[in-house]
């Protein structure tokens, strides 16, 4: 059992006083007239309230997660949440500073933990994140392998790699949905075929530097409710990992609940709780203009190219850091962007 992820210590985390009254209209004070932001909030005041006796909180410093923790700070009754900011190792100085100023506002601690492997030492140890993140695992699989980026039939690459079945799958465009096949990024194979990476490639820093990490928390601390930020309306992978906003997680981390109280808000609806509710967002929004937080200049990122225009403004130490760790993502990123511009 890992020591420092330990979390409850018998001791009262929080010295807030919000939501003394006690019922769920006095918490809802001053609430927008808005039936999806009162409804959930009624649906977080009774699943935050049930007999749960170790309610964690992931805390990101994001715009959602600001949410979510205005919310918890209204629902949570007994104030037994305990709230936990994972430090990637690639986090805008902003951020840490938004959270020293949430924790004042909140009257609350946020336990910050340093994953053993942050960011940088995955990357170095395991590869650069690439295009997105299927691409990165398969291609990470066929490296591994040795594979030699030709083109051919299934059945004739599957002999020479028997052991790479669903990596090969990927590279011959086997999956019945398309999206799973590496057709779904325009060109990629003829690309890499005609440029095949130099460097390693993979999608384990994300794995490493947070999501493992949260894994070992719930774990050690034999965590009942797992609550953290994300919603449905923001599309992408995170998103489609769920179905609802509350659901149940078995072994291998444990039996645990998971609850996400911003799942069902819509841009409008999280606006208009914020302007309610007087919910403050870090400078990243703010002064910076940026859409997202989190690891800086992620190769995975939509917007990674305006993130790192940013850091360079705003946060140059960062900034130097982050384009030496991917420089060699961002060069092959570069050459398939123009790869297929020019034979479109």
């Amino acid at each position: 059992m890992d020591q420092s992820l330990m979390l409850w210590t018998g001791e009262n985390n929080s010295a807030a006083t919000v939501n003394e009254s006690g019922t769920v209209f006095d918490a809802m004070e001053g609430f927008p007239h808005n039936m999806t932001v009162v409804d959930n909030f009624v649906r977080a005041w009774t699943i935050i309230n049930r007999p749960y006796k170790k309610v964690l909180a992931t805390i990101s410093g994001g715009s959602d997660s600001d949410v979510v923790l205005d919310i918890c700070s209204k629902a949570d009754k007994e104030k037994k949440i305990k709230y936990v900011w994972i430090n990637t190792g690639l986090e805008y100085q902003a951020t840490k500073d938004h959270l020293a100023f949430l924790e004042k506002k909140y009257g609350i601690t946020i336990t910050k933990i340093r994953p053993k492997m942050p960011v940088p030492l995955a990357v170095k140890k395991f590869g650069q994140p690439f295009l997105n993140k299927r691409a990165s695992e398969y291609i990470a699989r066929l490296q591994k392998h040795g594979f030699n980026w030709v083109d051919g039939k299934y059945e004739d690459l599957i002999r020479l790699y028997p052991k790479c079945k669903s990596a090969i799958a990927w590279w011959c465009n086997m999956y019945d949905n398309k999206r799973l096949n590496i057709d779904n990024n325009k060109m990629l194979k003829e690309f890499m075929i005609e440029n095949p990476p130099a460097f390693k490639i993979s999608s384990k820093c994300c794995y490493h530097a947070k999501k493992s990490v949260i894994h070992n928390i719930i774990n050690t601390n034999k965590v009942d409710l797992s609550v953290f930020g994300v919603r449905k309306a923001e599309g992408g992978t995170r998103s489609t990992a769920y179905k609802s906003c509350f659901g149940s997680k078995d072994a291998p981390y444990g039996e645990y609940d998971e609850y996400r109280p911003v799942w069902w808000y819509l841009n409008g609806d999280k606006e208009e709780y914020c302007k309610a509710c007087d919910v403050t967002h870090s400078r990243c929004y703010t002064e910076y203009g940026l859409a997202r937080t989190g690891c800086c200049g992620c190769p995975f990122g939509r917007d990674f190219r305006h993130e790192l225009e940013v850091a360079k403004e705003f946060e140059p130490k960062l900034y130097s850091a982050v384009t030496s760790l991917f420089k060699d993502s961002y060069a092959y990123m570069k050459a398939y962007h123009e790869f297929v511009k020019a034979r479109s």
